[in-house]
């Protein structure tokens, strides 16, 4: 039994098997607050908030830190839960070029100097709003020149770090660890503890102040049940390891498997002339399709293959932009990923799904694909150049 499994088995013993109320009220444990103490040790932070939902946390922080009088810039490929969070704030919001620290700089520029709407008056604040790994596109976050241009212009950045947490950087801890940023730069850290620890739910960590004040103020503090104390323990033992505070070296071994795993499986996807997206070092690879009545038949036959992916399609996607998304685990064997790249490499011949027969994927900063760019150019045999931007956003484009 491992170390997780067996001490999630005392907690059955020791607490309900759920909280039933919200935190607010009874749904608070001891686990509970060792979790928030934990976690916010663990990504350089005073405080820490968890939630029982990833999606939750973001929907339900967002509208408690930002209203009416604030303006939103989020990047133009973020989640949904941010997207949604941004949306029933009663900010303004606006939409930058993903990962595109230039062009937010030249958003907030403008946007400052207009002023807010109707009234011209100066904002009440202005925040920013990214992900340390894109979910759709495993790129990871240009952490460091963003928050250069978050500070020329004083405004507040909050990072949603639901696939870079326990994934990236040395030690596991992120973005920051991984951009070279200290936390102190960033005003709110955002994580999920579905992904890199096994179980469920989200967390906020940040100042104490802004912590209490979002416990008190955020609807998924006050009206949600509160996590699971199995769910907890599950999180809290996983995270122990990743950290390094149980004494082994498990975790550290684990980071560079996932790491060597990621860039092996990586770069052997890039020679088969499949178009890959994302950055080296980011355990989420995503190959094109392109071609939405190929994504159904294309996972069956993964799946009667034993392989199980991510099918991603409108509207989570762009229209002429579907994929299919590998997920890497530290557990995984090379067996495993030689097993998965055979049947990848069988199935995108019979699919025909080899575009890139020259120009085999990209690393980091070197993107074949524009996501600025409102056209579309589908050539069957090479890389798209340019792509529309999402339509699955609503913001009021700033251009």
């Amino acid at each position: 039994m491992s170390t997780c499994s067996r001490d999630v088995f005392q907690t059955v013993n020791q607490f309900s098997l759920a909280c039933s109320v919200p935190a607010m009220e009874f749904g608070t444990t001891p686990l509970h607050t060792e979790l928030e103490k934990a976690v916010a040790k663990f990504v350089g932070k005073e405080a820490a908030i968890v939630y029982n939902m990833g999606y939750g946390t973001n929907a339900t922080s967002i509208p408690a830190l930002m209203g009416q009088g604030t303006l939103i810039l989020s990047d133009a490929l973020n989640h949904t839960s941010l997207v949604n969070g941004s949306r029933t704030s009663g900010a303004t919001v606006g939409v930058f070029k993903h990962n595109d620290p230039e062009h937010l700089a030249k958003v907030l520029r403008t946007k400052i100097a207009e002023g807010q709407p109707r009234t011209g008056r100066a904002w009440k604040k202005v925040w920013v709003l990214v992900e340390g790994i894109y979910s759709m596109e495993g790129e990871i976050l240009r952490l460091r020149e963003i928050v250069d241009v978050v500070k020329k212009y004083k405004a507040y950045i909050y990072v949603d770090e639901a696939h870079s947490i326990g994934a990236i950087g040395k030690t596991g801890r992120g973005v920051c660890e991984y951009s070279g940023v200290d936390p102190s730069e960033i005003d709110i850290l955002m994580g999920t503890f579905s992904k890199s620890f096994g179980g469920m739910g989200g967390y906020v960590a940040a100042s104490k102040e802004i912590i209490a004040f979002i416990r008190c103020s955020s609807s998924g503090s006050a009206y949600d049940t509160g996590l699971s104390p199995v769910i907890v323990q599950q999180v809290l033992t996983a995270l122990n390891i990743v950290a390094g505070w149980d004494s082994t070296d498990i975790g550290h071994k684990k980071i560079t498997s996932l790491r060597e795993n990621s860039n092996y499986f990586r770069q052997k996807l890039l020679g088969m002339g499949v178009v890959t997206l994302g950055d080296f070092d980011s355990p989420v690879i995503p190959v094109m399709l392109y071609v939405l009545s190929k994504i159904a038949d294309y996972s069956r036959a993964c799946l009667r293959r034993n392989l199980a992916i991510v099918s991603v399609a409108f509207p989570a996607t762009p229209f002429l932009l579907s994929r299919v998304r590998f997920c890497i685990s530290a557990a995984h064997t090379k067996e495993d990923l030689d097993e998965a790249l055979q049947t990848n490499k069988e199935l995108s011949e019979e699919y025909r799904i080899r575009y890139n027969s020259h120009t085999c994927g990209y690393s980091s900063g070197s993107s074949p694909i524009d996501f600025s760019s409102r056209q579309v150019s589908f050539r069957p045999r090479q890389c798209l150049q340019s792509i529309n931007s999402p339509t699955w956003l609503h913001f009021d484009r700033v251009s």
